[in-house]
């Protein structure tokens, strides 16, 4: 093993953190999967859109609340709301299981605790996001940001195939009340954590502006890129309970087969992860390239015959898809100014899973009416146009130039300046703190 790729387990904290987070997403990716099926099959016949609408209530409060949630993340103490935001997410479990489990569960009331789940997550994501700055230092954020997303992702491989095989022997129901026991080893990490040694958070004086963040932002040509490629991502190429569902379907296969998909392309996504976590930096040319990997992926994978040769493609989709967000997640923790990172962090996990109410509604009405084959290679298309949008503004950002050494080679400069609009309320001192290379202080100095 590389002592790069895990020199963020040097951080008791962290360790602390990691192996916590790591059981707790066994569970989500358990209920992810249960309630995902549990739509598809128990509560409607084969309804891909009743699905897609149950994604868009729970992916839509990061939209709604973006302002506020990123607010709160920077505003109040991040351990204490994890720790609120998880029990609450276990209680929400806990219902859910015993209304499957005593047959009063309907498709209505299934629509409700999305949306609650949903309200609840959007709170509890980018307050997980933003704690890692918390836990670790600067100059190892993006190894932490790509270790999480192999926590993530490693859950991912077994979580959906043991729900599969709960489904199948005792019921869906069981899934839930597992799922809610898994929370505890995140609650009990979260007061292993030892507050004297979280890193000190920066704070600027107009705290309260929520405004800050999406003025930050505006200021940022490359983060409004990374932004747009991630929406295009989440609304239409990131549905994959609806793709791995209705193709497991398509091919016969009952929940077991559905889970085993959703496992597979987990191997993928934690090569991915891993190969993050090697990178010194994340960079931005690695999440166009991803994107344009994943269209590919994505689109062979809508011609895959049989099932085996589906679930083999998945591997590379699942490659795609983790380079990407995970090397994208770790740009804008990295290139962030402290001060308002709670507040950007929310806006992209907004745009990131906000996109799936826009999308998912669709994908699955077009998995109704031209099969699920169809929806993929919509997905394919999606991430088509984020490729273009990102290899497009490389080019005319100035980035991509003749090589001074080659005749006829490009080179890309991906080092050069970032040109940053300050909020009119940042101080001297955290902006001396920022990884971004900001304009001449003399020149542009905030006004007070």
């Amino acid at each position: 093993m590389s002592s790069a790729m895990f020199r963020s387990f040097s951080v008791f904290n962290y360790r602390v953190w990691f192996f916590g987070a790591l059981v707790s997403n066994v569970g989500a990716w358990m209920q992810a999967t249960a309630l995902s099926w549990v739509v598809l099959t128990g509560l409607t016949d084969n309804d891909a859109g009743a699905m897609g609408v149950t994604m868009a209530l729970q992916f839509a409060p990061p939209l709604l609340l973006v302002g506020v949630t990123g607010w709160v993340a920077d505003r109040f103490d991040r351990r204490r709301l994890l720790v609120v935001t998880q029990s609450s997410l276990m209680l929400v479990g806990l219902v859910i299981g015993t209304l499957l489990l005593t047959g009063v569960m309907t498709l209505p009331l299934m629509y409700v605790f999305a949306f609650t789940l949903g309200m609840i997550s959007a709170f509890d994501n980018p307050a997980r996001q933003a704690f890692v700055s918390d836990i670790v230092a600067r100059e190892i954020a993006a190894n932490a940001v790509a270790l999480n997303a192999a926590s993530f992702n490693g859950a991912r491989m077994i979580g959906p195939a043991a729900a599969g095989i709960v489904i199948v022997a005792v019921g869906t129901g069981w899934v839930f009340f597992i799922n809610a026991a898994t929370f505890l080893a995140m609650i009990v990490a979260l007061f292993l954590i030892r507050p004297g040694e979280l890193i000190p958070r920066a704070t600027a004086a107009g705290a309260a502006r929520l405004a800050d963040g999406f003025r930050y932002v505006k200021g940022r040509p490359d983060l409004i890129v990374t932004f747009a490629m991630v929406f295009l991502l989440g609304a239409f190429g990131m549905n994959f309970p609806i793709f791995a569902s209705t193709m497991a379907i398509e091919f016969g296969r009952d929940a077991d087969g559905y889970g085993l998909l959703s496992s597979i392309l987990a191997i993928g996504s934690l090569a991915g992860a891993l190969m993050a976590a090697r990178r010194e930096r994340a960079r931005i040319r690695v999440v166009i390239f991803g994107a344009g990997l994943f269209a590919v992926a994505a689109a062979v994978s809508a011609f895959m015959p049989n099932y085996w040769l589906y679930a083999v493609t998945l591997m590379f989709t699942g490659f795609a898809v983790v380079t990407t967000l995970t090397t994208a997640n770790g740009y804008v923790q990295t290139t962030t100014d402290p001060a308002l990172r709670g507040r950007v962090l929310a806006l992209y996990m907004a745009i990131l899973m906000g996109g799936t109410p826009i999308g998912a509604p669709i994908v699955g009405w077009v998995a109704d009416q031209f099969g699920p084959r169809a929806a993929i290679g919509l997905g394919a298309v999606a991430a088509l146009v984020a490729f273009g949008v990102g290899a497009t503004w490389m080019l005319v950002s100035g980035r991509v130039h003749r090589s001074s050494s080659r005749r006829f080679a490009l080179s890309l400069d991906e080092t050069r300046p970032i040109s940053v609009v300050a909020p009119e309320e940042f101080s001297d001192e955290v902006a001396g703190t920022t990884p971004i290379a900001l304009p001449d202080p003399a020149a542009d100095r905030p006004r007070r």
